[in-house]
């Protein structure tokens, strides 16, 4: 995709403000003149995250193409159109996304908004449309509907879960699930009615929820997200426990914080490679060098799907009758994470990657994964301004 201009940009900043969801398509002069495009991987990533089409799981030729309902929208019409998602029998079957009537909507190098909402896709074309001025306008219009029903449809589920919370809040101090550092998450997602799962999808309706005791300076989890192992010299975690693990309380582990502003105690630390868009693990072993390797473009989407919106709960902890319970007092809402600030918040040392991994007495193995955390007090600078509720009267 080419670079985007500065009024391009102010226009998706604009759609994010209002809760808009999307990804970025730019058709070419000869896609146009073919009608088919390439499904760029972040289009195919916001199609299976919003589950409308998984090309993994496609199967190649024209028989096997899926069609799902799209409106192009323009600044005076809709379009009703069609978009069809296939794997061409050449070419090794890359995947191919067409919009119907794209041709008259669109010209060639216009950057255009792909936007899902409830199971339909719009496209926007954000080079051509003025965006503010339609959104803003005192006259109906289809970019003002279509946005006022987004936002609407947003906010509904947003409030929807703080009455819950509310609802939890008011019961007073809860106990605890269970006696551990992950209990305060367990809990609430119990009394939401939220079932234990290994889902990498935000927890509740597309809202992802992030508790933590209130009186702990803990960094704040982002998402876990195992190396790229094709590009690594190493090729499992487990050989990353083998060669820098450590005896502690009876069992062989790896217990750390990597972070690029200098090695921890086992001679770890990252390193963004921005001509390879590469974030890279090293060692200072000079036998083992650069040894995990992940892409940086996807760890970007992974936060931009897992906190398109995002619920920060604080809860405050009291021990009664010798058992944990939990009174839940807060929460700090965040849209939209600001993607491209990722590999700079790395750079600083604000986001960092944890190990927790050990091999039991039976010589199995407990993994964590490798997971991204932001430092405490940083959310503003990873979210665009949030909003804070009381979940206490």
């Amino acid at each position: 995709m080419r670079k985007l201009t500065t009024q391009e940009i102010d226009k998706i900043k604009l759609l994010t403000e209002n809760s808009v969801d999307l990804t970025l398509i730019e058709p070419t002069e000869t896609g146009l003149i073919k009608s088919i495009m390439d499904a760029t991987g972040s289009v195919r990533t916001y199609l299976k995250s919003k589950n409308i089409h998984d090309f993994e799981n496609q199967k190649q030729g024209q028989v096997n193409k899926v069609l799902v309902k799209t409106v192009l929208i323009g600044k005076d019409n809709v379009i009703n159109s069609v978009t069809s998602l296939y794997r061409p029998n050449t070419k090794n079957g890359d995947p191919r996304i067409w919009f119907k009537g794209l041709g008259s909507y669109a010209k060639p190098n216009n950057i255009l908004a792909i936007i899902e909402f409830e199971k339909v896709l719009y496209i926007l074309n954000i080079t051509q449309l003025d965006l503010e001025t339609l959104i803003n306008s005192n006259i109906i219009n289809p970019v003002k509907e279509f946005i006022t029903s987004f936002r609407q449809f947003s906010n509904a589920i947003s409030e929807e879960l703080l009455f819950k919370l509310r609802e939890i809040s008011s019961k007073g101090f809860v106990p605890a699930l269970l006696n551990a550092d992950t209990a305060v998450g367990r809990t609430l997602e119990n009394y939401l009615g939220i079932p234990m799962n290994s889902s990498k999808n935000p927890d509740y309706k597309g809202i992802e929820l992030k508790s933590a005791r209130d009186k702990k300076r803990t960094r704040k989890g982002l998402f876990g997200k195992t190396p790229n192992w094709e590009l690594s010299k190493f090729k499992s975690r487990v050989e990353i426990l083998d060669t820098f693990g450590y005896w502690e309380k009876g069992s062989f582990r790896l217990y750390n914080t990597i972070r690029s502003t200098g090695r921890n105690a086992q001679g770890l630390i990252l390193r963004t490679n921005y001509d390879l868009d590469y974030l890279i693990e090293n060692s200072d072993r000079i036998e083992v060098g650069d040894f995990l390797v992940w892409e940086l473009q996807v760890l970007k989407d992974n936060l931009a799907t897992k906190h398109k919106e995002t619920f920060w709960i604080k809860a405050e902890s009291k021990f009664i009758d010798n058992k944990e319970h939990f009174l839940f007092k807060s929460v700090e809402h965040t849209k939209s994470p600001l993607v491209n600030q990722f590999g700079l918040l790395i750079d600083m040392g604000i986001i960092t990657i944890d190990y927790n991994i050990k091999r039991n007495q039976d010589g199995s193995v407990d993994d964590a994964g490798c997971n991204f955390k932001l430092k405490h007090n940083a959310l503003d600078l990873l979210f665009p301004p949030s909003q804070s509720y009381s979940l206490t009267k």
